[in-house]
């Protein structure tokens, strides 16, 4: 079941995925609009998508966490200890996220600077 659900995924993905690729480099303007509009938009959706799953995971890790505490109080330091440095690395790939698309935008974008 797990095998269909993936591989129906990837077949689904590629179906939506093939149009991308179906329009000419000549329908883009000479600025580059169209480029630029997909890159402020692609950029929202992975900011939004790292905060969104980084929220999910962090409150998955508290929960967790405080389970674990509540089993077992003679090991809340250690638990604790571990859940602070599980929240800073799930943090961290929220911020990477930020940084590359802060990349992106700033030297893709000829408004920005570029």
């Amino acid at each position: 079941m797990r095998t269909l659900l993936v591989v129906s995924t990837f077949a689904l993905v590629a179906a939506f995925a093939s149009p991308a690729y179906a329009q000419g480099a000549a329908a883009e303007t000479a600025t580059g609009t169209s480029t630029l509009s997909w890159l402020f938009i692609t950029s929202g959706f992975a900011l939004a998508i790292a905060a969104a799953f980084g929220a999910l995971a962090q409150g998955k890790a508290v929960s967790s966490a405080v389970e674990g505490m509540a089993r077992n109080p003679g090991a809340s330091g250690e638990i604790r200890g571990s859940l602070i440095l599980g929240l800073v690395l799930i943090e961290s790939l929220v911020i990477y996220a930020l940084v590359v698309s802060l990349i992106l935008l700033f030297v893709k974008s000829p408004l920005l600077g570029a």
